[in-house]
């Protein structure tokens, strides 16, 4: 494929990112540990925090992580910044770990600031990839902050969030299982095989399939990848400047209303997952809106054996060889791959730069406008 800038570039380098920062983590793997036995305890208030992409991280965890930690819950910035008094306990432990690209964010800053001064008790986890945003700077020198720089070509130069999202998602996973770390290596490696052969078996159709003629695209998960679809959704309609207007759910949410949506204008993508239990339920509605539908294009994605659908017209179904075994929770990562390549292309196929999408001047690679008050 030829490279056509930073996007590009930022796509294709997660899983040698992922592989670095696995390598960071070990390293200090003990400082880490201590850090979590220090300010974990069961009655702590675990908050996952962003805004935007680097929300989607918390939402994509939430779901995971509750196997981990106990009290864990996903709350953007956004919301923290004018709900404060509601969200965050003054009188519990709190343990906020922040996601941010730049860690300039306004929204960013201002949660950390609130949190500090409605809380009690309050350490952060700043989980980052500016060694010079305001976030990272912040945490010199403060015994109630971790401070987890990742790789520095992760903080991507495009407007979108790619690898800075998908190593963030993977850094805090690992932070979950930090003492055990070790045992999780392979696990971490076939995930980054995924990806790498998302890549090489599969960019070539979702290329074809981004130049065809669609106006809406929709993204469907099940638990954690229902976090993966809200990322997904955003990366197309960001990167083709609204032209693609997208949405989420979950499987079984989008039989409520939201599957209005389809029509002969639309792709939809399906991010299937291996469990038997949920995967039946996913079934039915891909056979549902195939019985019902003419899209553009319908993409199944599942990491392991492609799931048996009698009839129905898939016109991709993007298998990831090294399946998850039991209670791999690293394997939603490379779903991701899916959805950031379909809006790489189709941004190329509306004669858009993916670096610098916006037109219209509507978004940011950094958050403008927003006033923080007292």
């Amino acid at each position: 494929m030829e490279n056509t800038g930073f996007t590009f570039n930022e796509i294709h380098q997660q899983p040698a990112m992922w592989r670095k920062e696995l390598k960071a983590l070990l390293e200090k793997q003990e400082e880490v540990s201590a850090f979590m036995h220090k300010y974990l305890t069961p009655d702590t208030d675990i908050v996952l925090t962003g805004a935007g992409t680097s929300a989607f991280i918390g939402d994509a965890l939430q779901p995971v992580m509750r196997g981990m930690w106990n009290n864990v819950r996903s709350v953007a910035t956004t919301d923290i910044i004018t709900h404060a008094n509601y969200l965050l306990n003054p009188e519990k432990p709190l343990l906020l770990i922040s996601f941010a690209r730049s860690g300039n964010s306004p929204e960013s800053v201002g949660a950390v600031n609130l949190a500090n001064k409605l809380c009690k008790n309050v350490a952060h986890v700043y989980i980052t990839c500016n060694k010079n945003g305001k976030l990272a700077l912040q945490a010199e020198g403060k015994d109630n902050i971790l401070l987890l720089l990742l790789p520095e070509e992760t903080d991507d130069k495009s407007l979108a969030m790619t690898s800075s999202f998908s190593t963030m998602l993977l850094t805090c996973l690992m932070l979950g299982h930090i003492d055990t770390l070790t045992d999780d290596i392979e696990m971490i490696e076939k995930t980054a095989k995924n990806a790498e052969a998302v890549i090489a078996e599969y960019e070539d159709k979702l290329k074809e399939i981004a130049s065809r003629p669609f106006e809406r695209g929709v993204f469907l998960g099940s638990g954690a990848l229902k976090g993966i679809a809200e990322e997904c959704h955003l990366k197309l309609q960001e990167l083709t400047d609204g032209a693609v207007v997208c949405k989420f759910d979950s499987f079984l949410g989008f039989r409520h209303g939201p599957k209005a949506v389809v029509n002969s204008k639309s792709i939809v993508v399906y991010l299937m997952t291996e469990q038997e239990d949920v995967q039946r339920y996913e079934r039915d509605l891909v056979k549902q809106v195939d019985a019902n539908n003419t899209p553009v294009a319908q993409i199944i994605v599942i990491a392991g054996k492609a799931p048996e659908l009698p009839g129905v017209k898939a016109d991709l179904v993007v298998k990831m060889p090294y399946g998850p075994k039991e209670n791999d929770f690293y394997g939603i990562v490379a779903y991701v791959l899916v959805g950031q390549l379909l809006g790489y292309y189709a941004s190329l196929a509306h004669g858009l730069n993916p670096d610098a999408p916006s037109v219209s001047g509507n978004i940011h690679r950094v958050v403008e406008g927003v006033t923080i008050y007292e």
